[in-house]
């Protein structure tokens, strides 16, 4: 990748002339190998630290004894405040923070996140640029086709930094295919065998139930929406058989980045007092359908256990990486799994090259219940994660690794007050 993709602009002051009226809360330490490329989103328990108000805090990076004002980003939760900022990368391995309070807000010259909505749709984007649009209106198919594959609470497109769509919806192959969504195939409720996926079967659905929360600022941008996965009965009635809060955390980019970071989580649990099983099959979970620009011939997939397109179906992997051309361009994204997921490293789904009349159209799904079942139990909540590495140019293998080592395991803070 080129080296604009690991630029940062930091803004430096002298450390008095910060710090003379202010006053230290905490010192958080940490320590890295000082050979990142790629941004680590950081978090702190805020309260834990301090219970001054948000609007009296300053978070600086001390530096060859000066100060960098860091952008920050407090997310309010029931449980109480979090301190959320982005670790750039540097080949200083020995990071210092200062949390400070201080009657003067010193404005952050940083890209704002923005959330639009507009049409059934919230975009996202940074510094001008959108990146993802998230339908929570329902799409219908296209003209002349059956309006049972209609589905809203998906994202399309999901763009690069420079703009190019990464996703697909309305392919003629597959209409039940909706960019970047998470339907799951095999699902055992209440005596009945459902499919919340092929949405020709008719036996069910995912539908958009509302927004939990939009957040928008300095770091990051987040939206939360319920899904339901609706049940299609035999009786002709629907019931919602599973709740899902499905989160997308988009962090900011710098002007000159060539990468961002996607983030979803998804929180299962029963949406009455019928267990639900989620039966083994060999797709179902978060997927992606790509660009209709990638075929066999311009496109490359390798996973972190070293297989290609030929070879990656079936297998186990904590990440893989997807990219090619984009018209003029090259890009693509790395899709990575959590340690704490359901039977990580997760199987795969990938598409062979012979798919689709030999074109070799690109589909790629972490399935986690791809060679075993999975129960969830009412009264529990069952959490998944994925990161997304979204990119211009190319990415390496070395560098995708390196990518889901800062999401797996980030850096410990050491707070000192």
């Amino acid at each position: 990748m080129r080296q604009g993709i690991y630029s940062i602009v930091p803004i430096l002051f002298s450390f008095f002339a910060l710090t003379v009226h202010a006053q230290q809360i905490a010192t958080l330490a940490l320590t890295t190998t000082g050979k990142e490329k790629f941004a680590i989103p950081m978090q702190v328990d805020l309260d834990a630290i301090t219970p001054i108000p948000d609007s009296a805090l300053q978070l600086l990076e001390i530096k060859d004894g000066k100060t960098i004002h860091t952008p920050f980003q407090i997310e309010a939760t029931g449980k109480g405040r979090i301190l959320h900022w982005v670790l750039t990368p540097s080949q200083i391995t020995d990071r210092v923070f200062e949390l400070i309070q201080s009657p003067d807000r010193v404005p952050i010259p940083s890209p704002a996140m923005e959330v639009e909505e507009n049409d059934g749709a919230l975009h996202i984007l940074s510094a001008g640029k959108k990146l993802l649009q998230y339908n929570f209106k329902t799409v219908y198919p296209p003209r002349g086709v059956d309006s049972v594959y209609r589905r809203s609470g998906f994202i399309h497109p999901l763009n690069t930094p420079s703009g190019h769509t990464l996703t697909r919806i309305h392919a003629p192959d597959h209409y039940h295919h909706w960019g970047l969504w998470n339907p799951w195939t095999r699902v055992r409720f209440e005596g009945e065998t459902l499919d919340f996926w092929n949405l020709a079967d008719r036996k069910g659905t995912v539908r958009f139930g509302g927004f939990t929360a939009i957040e928008k600022g300095n770091v990051y941008a987040n939206l939360s929406a319920r899904h339901e996965h609706v049940a299609f009965k035999k009786d002709g009635t629907q019931k919602t058989a599973l709740n899902e809060i499905h989160s997308m955390r988009i962090y900011r980019m710098n002007p000159t980045d060539r990468y961002y970071i996607l983030d979803i989580t998804s929180q299962l649990s029963c949406a009455s007092s019928s267990p639900v099983t989620l039966l083994e099959y060999r797709y179902g979970g978060l997927c992606i359908r790509a660009t209709e620009y990638w075929n066999k011939n311009n496109s490359v997939l390798l996973t972190s256990q070293g297989h290609d397109r030929k070879s990656a179906d079936g297998s186990k992997a904590q990440w893989i990486l997807a990219q090619g051309n984009l018209q003029n361009d090259y890009g693509g994204f790395a899709m990575m799994s959590y340690p704490i997921n359901y039977n990580h490293p997760e199987p795969l789904r990938v598409w062979p090259e012979n798919t689709i009349a030999n074109d070799g159209d690109v589909f790629i799904n972490f399935s986690p219940t791809k060679d075993k079942d999975w129960l969830l139990e009412p009264g529990k909540t069952y959490l998944l994660k994925y990161r997304f590495l979204i990119f211009d140019d190319r990415l390496s293998q070395e560098d995708a690794e390196e990518a889901w080592k800062s999401f797996a395991h980030p850096p410990t803070l050491k707070i000192q007050k």
